[in-house]
């Protein structure tokens, strides 16, 4: 092990910086975050299904429409898409993770639900269609850098019906608090683990930069012989007042910020998480 190498890639790196690996297609990970999203024992990859149901039950109080077009980016295995194709709307799904795009294809068939599912990045998307709703839940858009974000919101004004409605949820000022920037934890995983099936071992510590409202989880993965991965993991936290700004500056009005969607014993529960709508 090269001490002096763990030294220096260990360290508070440059903002956005991104690490050396990515973990949603990884043949290995990809097989443990799709069983981490189906599990009710967990709600780290997917809520769990009452705060799905709930969620889905307060997008519909939102929607008021019936037979409504709707995309999902970000959809992972199809949770939410399905409950929407049984409610009678038209949906499409979006999502980088093959695994779990080919999970949620069979799911589908196997309950004949007609839903269409795309697997590809979606800031890369070109799509023709229109929608009444695009949705992107689970605290999605934190993770995208300034830049990014810009790309999806124009993507999502542009796919947008005039008088669409688009729906989020976003970590809040509170995030501090409960995600403990600046803590360390390490783990060696002699007989393999969730990041690899060969033994590792796991340095994790996180940094909080301030000014930008982002905190940044990087995780070091080191194995035999001399293999260093990093991987880092942004993510951003909103008031309404920065949202507001954000989403009527790329056109969209009636910014509407939603507190305690989510119940309290929910991971990213209603004290850090609040739901937005706004409208085309």
């Amino acid at each position: 092990m090269n001490l002096k190498k763990i030294g220096q890639i260990t360290q508070r790196p440059p903002l956005y910086e991104k690490g050396n690996c990515e973990m949603w297609n990884d043949e290995h990970i990809s097989k443990i975050l799709l069983e981490t999203h189906l599990s009710q024992d967990s709600d780290l990859a997917s809520r769990r299904k009452p705060a799905i149901e709930k969620t889905v039950g307060w997008i519909f109080d939102r929607l008021g429409k019936e037979n409504a077009k709707i995309l999902d980016l970000g959809c992972g295995p199809g949770l939410y898409c399905e409950m929407f194709a049984k409610a009678g709307h038209d949906i499409t799904g979006v999502d980088l993770s093959k695994r779990s795009i080919d999970y949620a294809k069979k799911s589908a068939q196997e309950k004949d639900l007609d839903i269409e599912y795309i697997n590809k990045n979606y800031l890369e998307l070109d799509l023709s269609e229109k929608f009444d709703l695009v949705m992107m839940i689970f605290c999605d858009l934190d993770v995208l850098n300034p830049g990014e974000r810009d790309v999806l919101l124009e993507k999502v004004y542009s796919v947008l019906k005039p008088g669409g409605m688009f729906v989020f949820d976003t970590m809040n000022d509170n995030t501090p608090t409960v995600m403990n920037p600046g803590e360390k934890s390490w783990e060696a995983a002699g007989s393999g683990g969730f990041w690899r099936a060969e033994p590792y071992l796991a340095l994790t510590e996180s940094f909080h930069y301030e000014d930008e409202k982002v905190i940044l989880s990087q995780t070091i993965i080191y194995s035999e012989p001399e293999d260093y991965r990093i991987y880092r993991f942004w993510t951003h936290y909103y008031n309404s007042g920065d949202l507001k700004q954000i989403l009527e500056g790329r056109g969209f009005s009636d910014v509407t910020c939603y507190e305690n969607v989510l119940s309290i014993e929910d991971f990213y529960c209603a004290e850090t998480v609040d739901f937005y709508t706004a409208i085309k």
